[in-house]
């Protein structure tokens, strides 16, 4: 049995090729779409699927996030990086109770294995350990992805941050208490 490592990365690990044989391949066919805090589910279908200038892209952000002070984690199976997770070290909210996280992925083939929900409880343990009170997730729609985070305790987000909800308006806004 081949073992995972999970760890905090650094610069050096987000090299360019870091996300090489990372494969965010997802297939939606049911969204849920937000009306006024009541979840209702959609038909739809389209495919999610990063190519290496998405990849890079990820990775900038990643290393962007570092470089301010957030955290990134990462698991591997042997060398290949197959989730990582990030919180930003940019406070918001009534109270400054917020942090972001803004990427938790898992590689097509390794999900449904509790490695998503591993990462989930580091970035909760880095977010706390550096004040903040809950975590706020602009989360894919897919019934699916929603499905993972109510399961390990989001809810509806109670204050919506403009900024992050602009990125991705199909997203939706959720917390986790910390």
């Amino acid at each position: 049995m081949l073992e995972t490592i999970y760890k905090e990365l650094t610069l050096t690990d987000l090299h360019s090729g870091a996300l090489h044989q990372f494969n965010r391949f997802q297939k939606t066919k049911k969204i849920l779409v937000n009306h006024d805090g009541d979840l209702r589910v959609k038909d739809t279908h389209f495919i999610d699927e990063w190519d290496k200038n998405k990849k890079a892209q990820v990775i900038e952000s990643l290393r962007h996030c570092i470089c301010n002070g957030g955290v990134v984690v990462g698991v591997y199976l042997t060398k290949a990086l197959i989730g990582f997770a990030n919180v930003e070290n940019q406070f918001f909210g009534s109270n400054n109770q917020y942090l972001e996280l803004s990427f938790i992925h898992v590689s097509n083939g390794f999900r449904f294995t509790g490695i998503g929900r591993t990462l989930f409880a580091m970035c909760c343990k880095k977010a706390s350990a550096n004040g903040a009170k809950k975590l706020y997730i602009s989360a894919h729609p897919s019934k699916e992805t929603q499905a993972f985070y109510n399961a390990i305790g989001c809810v509806l987000a109670e204050e919506i941050n403009q900024k992050i909800f602009d990125r991705e308006p199909l997203d939706i806004q959720i917390e986790y208490t910390l």
